[in-house]
């Protein structure tokens, strides 16, 4: 009986002790506003989208099929918003056209051996969905893009190119109405659920 009474004493006691001590990492800012006090905590952001209803196999085949060349397409339209972030001003602050014109060619070759093996590769539908999500990250077209950096010569010759393979690099991302379905799948992509 004692013993028992020993055992009951320490697990009651003994490992009670280590329980009280506060965690102080999980404080949340607030404030007190009329002797009610309102905490503020950040929670993750949670999207919904409408549950997609596929009327037949070959619907769903489609979509997963979609979702496997957003996924392909979309590394390389954040790299080049990045690439765009870092270039930009450093583009900007360079007057002489020729050292433009140099610094342009050199992020080419650098560009090409790095994507070339993987750009062969993919279809015109790749090319079209990376025109459309280029818009997206960088807010600018693909034509202004190549305008802005090469000229407008060269702008117009790869818009008569893409023309030839039934693009448009003058066309932009519509979010809301045209591109709601990749917007959904990047939105995915970018929590992690895809």
């Amino acid at each position: 009986m004692k013993r028992g009474v020993y055992i009951l004493f320490f697990l009651l006691f003994g490992l009670g002790v280590s329980g009280q001590e506060r965690d102080t990492s999980k404080l949340n800012m607030g404030y007190i506003e009329n002797g009610d006090t309102i905490i503020f905590k950040n929670i993750k952001e949670v999207v919904v989208f409408p549950e997609r209803e596929f009327k037949n196999k070959r619907q769903y085949r489609r979509y997963s099929r979609y979702v496997q060349k957003v996924k392909k397409v979309y590394p390389v339209a954040v790299e080049a918003r990045e690439l765009l972030l870092q270039y930009e001003p450093v583009y900007s602050s360079i007057e002489d056209k020729k050292e433009r014109r140099k610094m342009m060619k050199q992020l080419e070759r650098e560009l090409l051996e790095k994507h070339k093996a993987k750009l062969k590769k993919w279809s015109i539908s790749d090319g079209r969905l990376l025109i459309k999500l280029i818009d997206r990250e960088t807010e600018q077209t693909a034509y202004t893009l190549i305008q802005d950096f090469r000229g407008n010569f060269s702008a117009a010759f790869w818009q008569g190119i893409a023309r030839l393979f039934k693009n448009d690099l003058k066309s932009g991302y519509d979010a809301q109405e045209e591109d709601k379905v990749l917007e959904e799948i990047v939105t995915l992509i970018e929590l992690g659920y895809l």
